[in-house]
């Protein structure tokens, strides 16, 4: 399991499996970072906790589903592996991928807990106020390594993050699609 993929409320991982729509059903698992050599190896940048996991999910997609991967973990580098992928064959092949995101199927993850959620399934979400006011969309999450954050477009095209905890973001409700943020805490 990618358990870094899973994050909840109240604890925050160092990092966390990344997608473009919550109700898509590819998740982004790690991206190319580059060739390595001169024999089509390529350096893969995973989103895991332990970064050999990345190789469980195979096969892997580009965004759209459009093109499939696999791949042999060779080495192990300080922040990354090193990888040949069936078909990449030359350093120039491997340069191509550099930058392509690499996602995984949604099926081959474990359903989350109570409390618990995919960064995936927090884009686009509706963020309101503890009155029902509505103020934004959820359009990314990172950590810094302080905390998750949400970043919430607002209805006025101002960008702002907002941590992610159970106190500031009291309810996340996945059905209806939106999440309470108490601005009382968001902005001390």
């Amino acid at each position: 399991m990618c358990p870094m993929q899973v994050m909840t409320s109240t604890l925050t991982p160092d990092s966390a499996i990344r997608s473009t729509s919550p109700s898509c059903s590819l998740i982004a698992v790690g991206a190319f970072a580059g060739a390595f050599g001169v024999r089509g190896e390529v350096r893969i940048r995973s989103f895991c906790e332990i970064r050999e996991d990345i190789a469980l999910y195979q096969p892997l997609y580009a965004q759209h589903g459009e093109k499939e991967f696999r791949f042999r973990v060779v080495q192990s580098l300080k922040s990354e592996l090193v990888a040949k992928v069936e078909g990449v064959n030359t350093r120039e092949q491997a340069h191509n991928l550099k930058g392509q995101q690499l996602f995984a199927s949604r099926d081959k993850f474990p359903p989350t807990d109570d409390e618990e959620f995919y960064w995936a399934d927090l884009t686009n979400l509706l963020v309101v106020d503890t009155s029902g006011n509505e103020f934004g969309k959820v359009t990314n999450v990172v950590n810094f390594g302080a905390g998750d954050l949400l970043e919430v477009l607002s209805d006025t095209g101002e960008t702002i993050q907002i941590p992610f905890t159970k106190a500031v973001v009291p309810e996340v409700n996945l059905m209806t699609g939106t999440a309470v943020v108490d601005w009382n805490l968001a902005t001390d």
